[in-house]
């Protein structure tokens, strides 16, 4: 009953973490930042740069990115760097491919009963 429970308690987590990751790739300034921290780390105001917004509004996004594990950001002195932690989208990929075999196994039975259907 213990592992049961272990189990689904993990479960839980991976499936709330595929929700912070699909909300926060859900918006086109986050996946900027996805895009720019993909060339290497920088500072928030670097990141902010680019967009018409206010910095505490940027920093809204980089709090979402964070809450889901795409991004880490570190103080040096005054300055904030954001690192990008591509490991994170492993979840979203691992649910894409288990969505992409579901699909196409589904077409394929659909093709054999078309094909089949055809033939009669």
């Amino acid at each position: 009953m213990a592992l049961f429970l272990l189990l689904a308690m993990i479960l839980s987590r991976m499936a709330n973490n595929l929700d912070d990751i699909f909300a926060a790739l859900s918006d086109p300034t986050r996946r900027a930042v996805i895009a720019r921290l993909g060339t290497g780390e920088a500072p928030v105001s670097d990141l902010a740069a680019p967009h018409d917004m206010a910095l505490p509004s940027f920093l809204k996004h980089i709090k979402t990115l964070e809450r889901a594990g795409l991004v880490q950001t570190r103080k040096i002195g005054r300055t904030r760097i954001c690192t990008l932690h591509p490991e994170a989208l492993a979840v979203a990929e691992n649910w894409l491919d288990q969505q992409h075999e579901i699909w196409v196994g589904k077409l394929d039975r659909l093709d054999a009963y078309l094909n089949k259907d055809q033939m009669e």
